[in-house]
């Protein structure tokens, strides 16, 4: 080994001991016959020194290093003198005098200085090994690290089994678009890159192993934003004879285990748990951040029977009207930028109203009567100093405004606390919802989410409805086994019980209007698998890199991936995707036009 230690463990214990470190220079200082040299590894900086008087040929040779260029150096540790101490550094009491010095390797100058805060991503990501070598990324990366080997020393220690699944599939798309592998051996056929492990865990539970668990790499080919990926990375659990209670067991486990090791945390369990229709109905969505209130609040009843046009045909064509309290009065210039958002989610405006001197003063005021106003104060609780936005619309649009208006609002009026960490289940969701541009049901989940016993009836039910209404009322009224895990307003997993029942399964493919032929296209080996005694099982897989941004306080998860993808789904530092060569694509059988 070139050296006997890292630099940036180097204490008190070591004074007067010689030693032998390597590493990258992290800064050289000049002052005049004395150069110090911050010398930097994995473990952090050590401060060398090198006197000229003492050393005169190493200490010419030396001054005209460069920073970031890689040395070796040898000699002995002393105390640091009185006041020259750096507390925030564990080598900050010594420091090493250089006795012998070897340049590795020298650097050019970089293209961006590595604690320059404001550097461009397509910068960082060109040249991701010089962001890498920054101490809170290069942390970041490490703390992933651990967390992977606490994940996995958890189900272990659970009796859990880690298995691999397969990376070339066939191709079953539901949601997101595969990522499709041209076969050599087989002309114009192709493989998928998996979306999830959904299938072969479930297979798994079918051949007996009971209990699986994968870290594993995922593909969807998707439009990306900060919290997408074209590659990003599952923990991915399944059990068998569970019900829904058991795997929320397990998560919490996981999760409170995790937190601890990683970052000391201790997480309150069990978390708290809201239906689908009360998330929605209190927050507008079906991931609510619980941190702060500003909970929507109903006051369709109180305008049934309303003069106001908006509200009123809102209303009869089976909408609702909800509203927003803050407790302060916003600017114009605020009320405005407001406006403009919620045009940006599909609204034609925003309704608000403020109360001063007791009066309640708005644009709509004109519009309703004094029983209205009274009714719409006292429902919100409102008082002097108070605003009220609303919306009226049906009930999909105006969850989707006020929703994301609720946590604008929670932004503009610092109700965040940033230092919490709030997890929440979500449960019982719709199994189906009905897709308007197809004209038809589809799974909200995935098509392998069990039903609720209770609703299995309204399968068949299903079957014979034909008008659209019916269709659309039996579907979201079934209930499915279905819960997601949302932190903070993110939804960090979600998992369900499966169909362990050919035929159950047969029919939720019919509901969802799959042919007997596509299903066994697509899902024929599942299908054959059920037949043969399937255990009743589930499970649910975390989104590792979304989890990791969270609990490192990173806002993408960009930064918590060694070498991520930019939004356009391209890699700076390679150039992928990139051209290939005509013989390339004649082996597999592929023109490009």
């Amino acid at each position: 080994m070139l050296r006997d230690i890292y630099a940036g463990i180097v204490d008190d214990t070591f004074i007067g001991k010689w030693i032998r470190v390597a590493g990258w220079i992290d800064s050289i200082r000049d002052h005049g016959g004395v150069l110090f040299i911050d010398l930097r590894d994995k473990e952090g900086k050590l401060q060398t020194i090198l006197e000229e008087n003492t050393n005169k040929d190493i200490y010419d040779k030396a001054k005209h290093f460069k920073e970031q260029s890689v040395v070796y150096m040898e000699g002995e540790v002393r105390k640091r003198p009185e006041g020259t101490q750096n507390p925030n550094i564990k080598s900050g009491n010594v420091e090493l005098v250089i006795s012998h010095i070897e340049l590795i390797n020298a650097s050019e100058i970089l293209p961006f200085p590595l604690d320059e805060q404001e550097v461009s991503e397509e910068l960082r990501l060109k040249y991701r090994y010089l962001d890498l070598r920054r101490p809170h990324i290069q942390k970041a990366i490490i703390q992933r690290s651990k967390a992977l080997k606490i994940v996995r020393d958890f189900f272990y220690a659970k009796g859990f089994y880690e298995i691999e699944t397969p990376f070339l599939i066939k191709s079953t798309p539901e949601g997101a678009r595969d990522f499709l592998v041209p076969s050599r051996l087989h002309p114009g056929k192709f493989y998928a890159l998996p979306q999830s492990p959904q299938l072969f865990k479930q297979i798994l539970m079918i051949s007996g192993f009971d209990k699986y668990f994968q870290i594993v790499k995922c593909f969807r080919d998707e439009d990306l934003r900060s919290d997408r990926q074209p590659e990003f990375t599952q923990i991915d659990f399944e059990m068998s004879f569970v019900e829904e209670k058991d795997i929320m067991s397990i998560s919490e486990d996981m999760l409170s285990y995790l937190f601890y090791e990683l970052l000391g945390i201790k997480l309150n369990t069990p978390f708290k748990r809201v239906s689908y229709k009360e998330a929605m109905e209190r927050y507008g969505s079906d991931k609510p951040d619980i941190r702060f209130g500003l909970e929507l609040i109903e006051l369709t009843d109180i305008f049934r029977n309303t003069n106001f046009n908006v509200f009123k045909q809102a209303i009869e064509q089976n909408g609702i009207v909800k509203a927003i309290k803050i407790e302060k009065i916003l600017s114009r210039k605020e009320i405005d930028m407001l406006t403009e958002y919620a045009k940006g989610l599909g609204a034609k405006g925003l309704a608000w109203g403020k109360i001063e001197n007791n009066e309640f003063i708005s644009p709509i005021a004109k519009f309703l009567n004094s029983n209205e106003t009274k009714a719409i104060l006292s429902k919100t609780g409102a008082k002097n100093g108070d605003m009220i936005f609303f919306s009226a619309d049906k009930p999909k649009n105006v969850y989707k405004m006020l929703g994301n208006l609720r946590l604008e609002l929670g932004k503009l009026l610092n109700l965040i606390d940033g230092s919490k960490f709030e997890f929440l289940w979500v449960i019982d969701f719709p199994m189906f919802e009905y897709n308007e541009e197809e004209g038809r049901l589809e799974a909200m989940h995935h098509p392998f989410t069990s039903p609720s016993f209770s609703d299995l009836g309204k399968l068949e039910l299903l079957l014979d409805k034909q008008s659209k209404g019916d269709i659309i009322n039996i579907g979201e009224s079934i209930i499915a086994r279905a819960y997601d895990i949302v932190l903070n307003g993110v939804e960090i997993g979600g998992g369900s019980i499966r169909i362990h029942s050919p035929n159950v399964q047969n029919l939720v493919f019919r509901v969802l209007g799959i042919s007997e032929e596509e299903a066994n296209m697509k899902f024929g080996f599942l299908l054959e698998a059920l037949k043969y005694g399937a255990p009743p099982h589930g499970g649910l897989a975390f989104g590792f890199d979304r989890l990791m941004a969270m609990m490192l306080g990173f806002d993408s998860i960009r930064d918590v991936i060694a070498f991520p993808k930019t939004q356009k789904g391209t890699c700076m530092l390679t150039g992928a995707p990139d051209v290939v060569s005509t013989k390339q694509l004649k082996e597999l059988h592929i023109k490009t036009s």
